[in-house]
């Protein structure tokens, strides 16, 4: 069949670029398509054109995808134009799912059962946390418990060696690498793998295993890869070994809409595909389909700022109607107010996107309060068991039970008591036999240097009176006057957690009354029903990725929270700190990109350096 015949016949529309995608078969080929350029038209469409026009067997066809959803959506999407009967012949897979094969296909041929693959997240949990305890003494948040699995899966994604593995640990203060050795170590012990280990032992397998990597070399000649930008290092690795040396592999993504680092995105896989492919062919999808002309002008002139890319330029398919709104909230409270009265009378579709979970609690709780409707994407509960957050709710309730000695062991040192760990178990012993508070205990009983005796009255009083100030002005208290502050400092902690505190508590009385909201809220988010029929969408960027609203609002771009960091000098900044703070760029990127008709950006002047190169 050729290749117009094929078009008419399947309805199928292309522009000059997405027709020469489609036809790229037989050389290794990387496509860079753009936000909204049409990516999985040319993915399926191609799918088709192989078939039809080319009379490759479908069976000879592997299309990887990101998730499990993405497979079912790609499936569907090409049965739609194709039908199911020839969909069901094609494969599309995860790459875990495909790990699943090798690893299976292996055992069989060695005649030996495969590790057990845990799903059970309770029990991954327990054993975590056991790990963790005995390596640091603490028991760990359920906070601590997400960021040592993210490190872990980090570690094997990336393929870092013992030495890189304990510099990142380093960074944190953490004894990172006994935590990982420990979990590998226990998880082999018991013939257990967890999804990360499917492909470190899929790669083993295919690098060792001659015949095992021919049969699936033969058996999927034709590779397609969606979402490319997001493979992390060992899954490129991965599909490079089933490319062979046919290489006809047909890699479709966009560095500029990598913001998977933290879960070891590697992009740089985009950018060196000519180098590692030879006779490979670069091919553009620049034309946004999605978006209004002076939104995709905009980002096209922002993401060109990035030194880390390929060079491209996106055009708009439609014109421009409406400018990017720029809204000066007058502080983070003003963002939250403005909000809430966008949301009172909010009569069309409208998503709220921002960086972190945390960043919109606080105008999570004010819709609430105020009985507005929303939908949420993906909530988070660790904000409520994060250390920061812990300890400060810990500091009020023993504010409100001074004879606490178990929370009391837990801050002492947190405050500026200067108080030594002998004298603090002590103070707790005579506490308990005396039956008065802890600190009173310590002034009346304990030998203390004059120096620590004067920070121990100055806590006494203030914990005292945090209890008759207002909700946020009691957490102000606690940071900057009991000295949690400079705990935060001295451990690398960042501050945004506490100011979001702040901002909740701000409605609050008390924070007696602070304490209870923060239950009210971690059971409403958790158990929130999904109202489909609401206008208005809460996401973060990364969950709002491959989706598309009528209008978006971006919030807190702010310099030191959205960007993060902020490079004021390229020329002296290091590799790292570059890689760093581009992916924050292309994070904004992708989220004003979501915008069909309406961008409006909270434009907080001179601290927020994303807005002032939005243009």
């Amino acid at each position: 069949m050729e290749f117009d015949e094929f078009l008419e016949r399947f309805q199928i529309k292309l522009n000059k670029q997405q027709r020469e995608a489609v036809q790229s078969v037989d050389a290794p080929t990387l496509l860079l398509a753009v936000p909204g350029s049409g990516k999985t038209t040319v993915l399926v469409a191609r799918l088709g054109y192989m078939i039809y026009c080319r009379d490759i067997a479908p069976e000879k066809i592997l299309t990887v995808t990101y998730t499990v959803a993405a497979t079912k959506d790609m499936q569907s999407r090409f049965a739609s134009i194709f039908g199911w009967e020839m969909a069901q012949r094609l494969e599309f897979r995860t790459i875990n799912g495909i790990c699943a094969k090798i690893i299976n296909a292996y055992g069989k041929a060695i005649g030996r059962t495969p590790f057990e693959l845990v799903t059970d997240e309770i029990y991954r949990s327990r054993l975590l946390a056991a790990i963790y305890q005995d390596a640091t003494r603490q028991f760990p948040t359920e906070s601590d418990l997400q960021n040592i699995s993210a490190k872990i899966t980090y570690i094997k994604n990336s393929m870092l060696s013992p030495d890189e593995i304990i510099a990142l640990g380093e960074a944190e203060d953490l004894p990172l690498y006994k935590i990982y050795r420990n979990y590998c170590e226990t998880m082999k012990a018991n013939h257990l793998m967890d999804f990360d280990d499917q492909m470190v032992y899929a790669r083993t397998m295919l690098k060792k295993g001659k015949e095992l990597r021919e049969h699936f070399q033969e058996k999927y000649q034709y590779i397609s890869v969606d979402e490319a930008q997001d493979t992390s290092k060992i899954q490129h690795e991965i599909i490079r070994l089933l490319s062979g040396e046919k290489d006809r592999i047909f890699m479709v993504g966009d560095e500029d809409q990598s913001i998977y680092g933290f879960r070891a995105a590697y992009p740089e896989a985009l950018l060196h595909f000519e180098k590692e492919h030879p006779g490979a062919r670069v091919l553009l999808m620049e034309e946004n389909f999605r978006s209004d002309q002076k939104i995709v002008d905009a980002a096209n002139h922002f993401i060109q700022k990035n030194q880390l890319r390929h060079p491209k330029s996106m055009f708009a398919a439609r014109p421009g109607a409406e400018e990017v709104q720029k809204i000066d909230p007058k502080g983070r409270q003003g963002q939250y107010r403005y909000l809430l009265e966008m949301a009172r009378s909010c009569d069309r579709e409208t998503a709220i996107l921002y960086r972190d979970n945390e960043s919109i609690l606080p105008v999570l709780d004010l819709f609430e309060r105020a009985g507005i409707d929303y939908r949420i994407r993906n909530a988070d509960l660790t904000f409520f068991t994060h250390r920061i957050v812990t300890d400060i709710k810990n500091i009020i309730r023993f504010a409100i039970d001074p004879k606490d000695t178990e929370i009391f062991l837990q801050i002492y040192y947190k405050m500026n008591l200067y108080m030594s760990k002998a004298t603090a178990i002590e103070a707790c012993r005579l506490s308990v036999e005396k039956g008065l508070p802890i600190l009173e205990t310590a002034l009346r009983f304990c030998r203390m240097s004059p120096g620590t005796q004067k920070n121990v009255r100055d806590a006494q009083s203030r914990l005292k009176m945090i209890l008759h100030e207002p909700g946020n002005r009691a957490v102000y208290e606690i940071v900057h006057f009991l000295g949690y502050f400079d705990y935060m400092e001295k451990m690398h902690l960042k501050t945004n957690k506490a100011h979001i505190l702040e901002s909740i508590a701000k409605n609050e009385p008390n924070p007696i009354r602070l304490l209870e909201r923060l239950d009210e809220l971690a059971d409403i988010i958790k158990n929130k029903a999904y109202h489909r029929e609401a206008n208005i969408i809460l996401s973060t960027i990364h969950s709002s990725k491959g989706l598309e609203y009528d209008r978006v609002f971006l919030v807190d771009v702010k310099d030191g929270i959205f960007p993060e960091t902020v490079i004021r000098d390229r020329k002296r900044a290091s590799k790292d700190d570059i890689k760093t703070y581009e992916e924050e760029r292309r994070l904004f990127y992708v989220g004003a990109t979501r915008a069909k008709n309406t961008l409006c950006i909270f434009d907080f002047k001179s601290n927020a350096t994303f807005t002032t190169e939005f243009h």
